[in-house]
């Protein structure tokens, strides 16, 4: 969609304050927002999604 923030990997760590290794852990386990893959191989989120964990994550703790 047009319009829509897509943010780098490196943004999504800093923001949810985790390492690379740990957030690749998370996405092991089908717990991570969800990324994009772009063609050329970098991964992005839509803000969107983001939004969405934050939300998901705040109601269980």
């Amino acid at each position: 969609m047009a319009g829509t923030e897509k943010l780098k990997l490196r943004e999504v760590l800093e923001e949810i304050e985790m390492s690379r290794t740990a957030f690749y852990r998370l996405r092991a386990r089908g717990k991570a927002p969800k990324l994009i893959k772009l063609p050329n191989g970098q991964l992005r989120c839509r803000r969107s999604d983001l939004d969405a964990w934050w939300a998901k994550h705040e109601m269980s703790a």
